[in-house]
């Protein structure tokens, strides 16, 4: 199952993606009053913990060594005061860090969301849920702390080592050259662990993308699992999966933890060097007590910034990796986009031609979905497709609303070829009811609503009410208010549908799309659809891709698509007399549906009962009248 994610990720080589951390960091730029004032006060706590070394120099020299109690007293006070002063600055930094962290996380989390109301349906059927999830979560998670706790330590980090080495020059210049002979020597272990860490995390985001979509596979599809008892089958695949992520992150983390030491190994070589040259030059004067307790101070004071920037590099690495998949994600481009001169429209009533179009999903593919299809719909008539699956019944709805558009050819709806108009224009203006319905959490009342979000209760219980789920809603305990669960899954498909098909009715679209909304439900919901579907239709043009041949009988015209081609069209009665592809359908389903309701079997198992073909010569008893 999880195979299918494979090939969905994008690959990300480069061994440092410097444009990448640039449009990360550009994320704060909307807040540069509050990044200034962040970086100020984070300044300003580093400054201090540099100058409480030297002043603890100047305690022992002047005060202590020196017994000089007014000295002492003094640098005492000033020591007091200025930790006053520190508490007050990373309270604000703190504060600052949060307040921008949780700005840039939504941010980033709005910037994708609306972009992905953008983004055409064809992206959607290629790319997976999980993928799309987990760059919203935990990847925007990842570019915000970088972007604020990652900032506040490498700032921090800097800030030290910066003033630790000012401070070190004024008490000993020769030792401080010393010091800073491991500067390099940590630049290049840095260098070296760089470009593995990198690429183990990026492995882990990777498969982590994986993990989020076999997560939502198993919860959304959990009545399938147990119905086939795939449970120990997904546990197996799902271990697989978990194994891989589990040897990339150790291998970073392996890494990681390696370089800690790695530069404390260095740092200790320096204050041995330091400790080694004081106690050589002690007798000649060049340092004071004070000054080669300041000294040893100020090079465990370097390690422990060197130590952050090595953490915080880890994290960066992840950081970039998050980075680049969520800029994927945003510089993705829509298939299907607006002209700049595109207009509006009042309506879209009036006629519909689909003039010779040709469509095909993938360019690699030879065989077009549809291929030289014409069509031509007045208003208010009602079109029924019918056909073998793959036939290209849904591409055609697909075509009118536009989620796709024509390879070859043209749509023209109401004398304007459809793309010489926004997608909202059209888009607002066709109400459809899918043979799965989804509902969103909330209560049915809310998802009626969301196909007109201005109307009243009373708008709402009278679409109910057309499309015959009123009854239904009112025998629920909390009526409208009933909550409908993710996805609707505390209603029947039958109730769902009669909902989705009250939204459609509250719409008032100029167009309607029935895709084969009756195949999963029982004959006593269908009747109810049917009524609803007959009084949306009235008055304007509707295409019906039905299931069941019997929800089309009235329809103005029954096209037969095969092929990508339209291989008969009529009436109902009018294609039954053809005796071509749709009256053998249509007997077909005629004779499976009798033979469901008369028990076919015998006591010693032969059949009793044999329904032939429907006489050519009698299409009305067809028609069930």
């Amino acid at each position: 199952m999880s195979d299918q994610y494979e090939y969905e990720e994008e690959e990300f080589n480069t061994s440092f993606n410097g444009q990448t951390v640039l449009r990360i960091v550009s994320r704060l730029r909307p807040y540069w009053v509050m990044v200034i004032a962040f970086l100020g006060t984070v300044a300003a706590v580093s400054v201090l913990e540099a100058y409480f070394t030297y002043l603890s120099k100047r305690i022992i020299d002047e005060g202590i060594v020196a017994r000089s109690q007014e000295a002492l007293y003094g640098l005492l006070t000033t020591y007091g005061l200025l930790l006053v002063v520190q508490a007050v600055f990373v309270f604000g930094f703190i504060y600052l860090t949060g307040l921008l962290g949780e700005r840039v996380r939504y941010d980033l989390r709005r910037d994708m969301f609306n972009h992905l109301q953008k983004l055409s349906l064809s992206y959607y059927n290629r790319t997976p849920v999980g993928w799309i999830m987990a760059r919203v979560t935990s990847d925007s998670d990842r570019v915000a702390e970088l972007v604020t706790w990652g900032m506040l330590d490498v700032v921090w980090s800097t800030l030290n080592i910066a003033t630790a080495v000012y401070f070190m020059t004024r008490i000993n210049f020769t030792l401080a050259m010393i010091v800073f002979l491991i500067i390099p020597i940590i630049i290049v272990v840095a260098v070296r662990f760089q470009k593995r860490i990198i690429t183990e995390y990026r492995t882990v985001r990777k498969i982590n993308s994986k993990i989020t979509g076999t997560y939502n596979e198993n919860i959304t599809g959990v009545r399938v699992i147990k119905a086939l008892t795939r449970e120990e089958q997904n546990l197996a695949e799902f271990s697989g999966l978990s194994g891989e992520m589990y040897g990339a992150s150790y291998r970073a983390a392996w890494l990681s933890a390696l370089f800690l030491p790695t530069v404390q190994i260095i740092s200790a070589l320096a204050v041995g060097a330091v400790i080694w040259y004081s106690g050589a030059t002690a007798g000649m004067g060049s340092i004071s007590i004070g000054g080669i307790q300041a000294f040893v101070t100020y090079v465990i004071f370097m390690i422990w910034p060197v130590q952050e920037m090595a953490r915080v590099f880890a994290e960066m690495q992840q950081a970039i990796a998050s980075g680049e998949r969520i800029f994927s994600l945003i510089d993705a481009q829509p298939e299907i986009v607006d002209r700049p001169d595109a207009i509006e429209v009042d309506t879209l009533r009036g006629d519909i031609i689909f003039d010779h179009v040709t469509f095909y999903y993938d360019d690699e593919v030879d065989k077009p979905v549809l291929q030289d299809f014409h069509l031509h719909v007045r208003p208010g008539e009602t079109i029924a497709l019918v056909g073998p699956t793959g036939g290209g019944k849904s591409t055609i709805v697909n075509l009118l609303c536009r989620f796709f558009e024509p390879k070859q050819g043209k749509i023209v709806i109401n004398d304007h070829d459809y793309t010489q108009m926004t997608q909202y224009a059209i888009q607002s203006r066709i109400g459809m009811v899918l043979q799965t319905p989804h509902l969103f959490s909330g209560p049915i009342r809310e998802n009626i609503r969301y196909g007109r979000l201005d109307a009243t209760d009373d708008a709402v219980e009278a679409a109910a009410e057309v499309a015959g789920a009123h009854e239904f809603i009112t025998t629920l305990e909390k009526g409208y208010d009933t909550e409908v669960g993710e996805g609707g899954v505390l209603l029947s498909t039958g109730q769902k549908q009669l909902i989705s098909l009250a939204r459609a009715v509250l719409a008032q679209p100029d167009i309607f799309i029935m895709d084969e909304a009756t195949s999963s439900v029982d004959t006593l919901t269908e009747a109810l659809i049917q009524q609803g579907m007959d009084a949306l239709m009235e008055g304007r043009t509707s295409f019906v891709i039905a299931h069941r041949l019997s929800t089309i009988r009235n329809a103005s015209r029954i096209l037969v698509i095969e092929n990508g081609r339209i291989a008969e069209m009529g009436s109902h009665t009018a294609l039954l007399r053809q005796n071509g592809h749709y009256y053998r359908l249509y007997t077909q389903q005629f004779r499976e549906e009798m033979e469901a309701e008369i028990d076919p079997w015998s006591e010693n198992g032969e059949k009793t009962v044999e329904i032939g073909p429907l006489p050519l010569g009698k299409p009305e008893m067809a028609l069930g009248d």
